[in-house]
């Protein structure tokens, strides 16, 4: 029943576009570390860049377990499930790249590709850039349907709420709490310039 894809054409990519949502799974390399799986939305957030890539824009959270676990070693899965007409699921597996608003290439992705952002502009904390190495689908028959009613309001007036009350900064500051480590300590945001090598001494 499944088949593995070798890249993401135009009927795949037109399918993407028609689901409600999707998922990010991500875990650290450590065996004890925490396995994270994250439900993503708008769906709109999420951007078929080439037959290759996949992109989506990411907005402030309680938490910054992906960004952390990809800072660490790279690895996820984004998985989309058909909730309506035929049963289906999609899995794309790759390594994904973080990139920070004052990044340019961050920048470049948002001015190509038309990303919703649930109406909150300022809470845009990074854009995950995911390099596809495996692409593949199956039955989706234990998947229930259902019917998809709207986006929910809450991140668009809990970002609201923020701004009355201290402008962008009152965000950034929420970010620099809630999105500093992930739960096992790993460093999530903001991305830390790596640290210059200490060079060897002559013996």
């Amino acid at each position: 029943m499944s088949k593995v894809f070798p890249g993401i054409d135009r009927a795949l990519g037109a399918w993407i576009r028609r689901q409600a949502l999707f998922f990010v799974g991500t875990a650290p390399r450590a065996d004890d570390g925490h396995v994270n799986v994250s439900p993503k939305g708008p769906i709109g957030s999420l951007r078929v860049i080439d037959p290759q890539t996949v992109a989506y824009l990411d907005v402030v959270g309680s938490s910054a377990e992906t960004i952390a676990h990809l800072r660490e070693n790279g690895r996820i899965v984004v998985m989309l499930c058909a909730f309506a007409g035929p049963p289906r699921i999609v899995r794309l597996h790759g390594r994904g790249e973080v990139l920070e608003p004052t990044d340019p290439a961050f920048a470049a992705l948002l001015a190509a590709h038309e990303f919703a952002d649930a109406g909150l502009p300022e809470a845009r904390r990074a854009m995950v850039v995911v390099r596809l190495d495996r692409i593949s689908d199956s039955c989706g028959y234990g998947v229930p349907r259902l019917d998809y009613v709207g986006e929910r309001p809450q991140m668009a007036a809990w970002g609201r709420k923020k701004l009355r009350a201290g402008g962008a900064a009152a965000i950034a500051e929420y970010q620099s709490v809630k999105n500093a480590r992930s739960i096992d300590g790993l460093p999530a945001l903001p991305l830390e310039p790596p640290k210059p090598r200490k060079r060897a001494r002559p013996r």
